[in-house]
């Protein structure tokens, strides 16, 4: 009877770890699906898409009765930035044939507008120029009454060790055409260059252009008003903070019409953030639990930088940090960014998982500029990254959605994760 009650209370274990599994994917999956909606319009700085999103974070909070931790009572930490956005008009149209905005093309983010039926067009094989004097000539000769198709930019950016970002600045004003292999990968700017140009897919264009036909239009805003959102869990120490980081905001729209929904990046790690938020209101711990919801990751890292440079809770004061973006897949395990600068942190983590089996692997990296952690790991406050391995390779672009988030072993990061702070307490 004793080894049957055993038996019982081991077969009622596994389903209640399953249905909690269950229901920390459901939370995910739900928060995932609300961030990438098409009405917070990309989380970017088109149709106040990161407003919504911060919004909703707000709210989120206030559910889970998080406390404030800024001087004035709210969860905002205000400030601006530019930003060169894309919020009306956006169409190309190549020998009559009408393109497809983030499926055929993606127009530089730092473009200015641009509107001309039928222009004729140029081919300039890059390729083929080697020599400095060459290049000049060639753009010495481009005349604005032409649009112009770039072959072989890649090869010339190669050719001359030149970065594609300031290829483009060297162009002057005028409307571009570059051919692409690979896949189409936007992002956003917060400056503007002379020239307009277009990223658009070779297997969606013939092989000679003649005519192009543009309307796109730009605004460029010299300082956009964005907020980080955080709040806390006091703990029985209320004064030192574990902390948890994630950025909200994405690339916002292309275009009155087309948006980036980024569902793995980073509405993903923003939903974690949410659900340890969720969990940590009802399991508080020895130390306050910080989190902290980041916008401006997507131009440069501006909120994290502002919020270094103007720390609500002093960075002395924060035990550890954890920042997390993209967490769609764990298929492949997770990578820890700063695991060769804190080693016994990574031990722990590793620890953790082989006794419990939370995920396959926990890959190890080094010191990396990518992310919200960055400005905290240089100021001095120690910190993690860490961001999962797999999926379907979805990443700024317009296939990012929710529905393609598969969530494989992402509630093991959230296991791995609490486990890792009762490592502190």
């Amino acid at each position: 009877m004793l080894k049957y009650s055993k038996f019982l209370l081991a077969l009622f274990l596994v389903f209640a770890y399953a249905a909690n599994a269950q229901n920390e994917k459901q939370f995910l999956a739900l928060n995932i699906g609300i961030l990438t909606s098409p009405s917070m319009h990309g989380r970017g700085y088109v149709a106040d898409g990161a407003e919504q999103a911060s919004i909703f974070i707000q709210r989120r909070f206030r559910e889970y009765k998080l406390k404030p931790v800024t001087a004035d009572g709210t969860f905002i930490q205000g400030y601006s930035f530019p930003i060169n956005t894309f919020p009306g008009k956006m169409a190309l149209s190549v020998d009559g044939k009408a393109l497809i905005p983030g499926a055929d093309f993606l127009i530089d983010a730092s473009s200015v507008s641009y509107s001309g039926t039928d222009i004729p067009v140029k081919t300039i094989d890059l390729g083929r120029i080697t020599d400095k004097s060459v290049w000049k000539k060639t753009l010495a000769s481009i005349d604005d009454r032409y649009a112009y198709c770039l072959e072989n930019a890649d090869s010339f950016c190669k050719e001359f060790n030149m970065q594609p970002g300031k290829f483009a600045s060297l162009l002057p004003k005028g409307c571009y055409i570059i051919p692409q292999k690979k896949k189409l990968t936007w992002t956003v700017e917060q400056d503007t260059i002379a020239a307009t140009i277009f990223y658009v897919k070779q297997d969606a264009m013939p092989k000679v252009i003649k005519t192009l036909s543009v309307d796109a239009t730009s605004l460029w805003i010299p300082k956009e008003k964005s907020e980080n959102i955080m709040a806390c869990v006091p703990g029985s120490v209320k004064d030192t903070f574990i902390v948890f980081t994630a950025h909200y905001d994405h690339l916002g729209m292309m275009g009155d019409s087309t948006y980036f929904p980024g569902a793995s990046d980073n509405a993903s790690g923003m939903a974690m953030l949410l659900y340890l938020a969720s969990y940590y209101a009802a399991h508080p711990q020895h130390y306050s639990i910080l989190f902290i919801a980041f916008s401006g990751e997507e131009p440069g890292l501006l909120g994290s930088a502002f919020y270094v440079a103007h720390p609500v809770v002093p960075l002395g004061q924060m035990k550890f940090l954890t920042n997390i973006d993209i967490m769609g897949d764990a298929t492949d395990g997770v990578t820890v960014v700063n695991a060769t600068e804190y080693p016994i942190e990574f031990s722990m983590l590793n620890r953790i998982n082989e006794a419990q089996h939370y995920i396959p692997v926990i890959k190890s990296r080094g010191k990396a500029a990518n992310s919200d952690h960055y400005h905290f790991t240089e100021a001095g406050a120690p910190s993690f990254f860490i961001y999962s391995n797999g999926g379907k390779g979805y990443y700024h672009d317009i296939y990012d959605k929710g529905a393609e988030v598969t969530l494989n072993h992402i509630d093991g990061v959230a296991k791995l994760l609490i486990d890792f702070v009762s490592y502190f307490n």
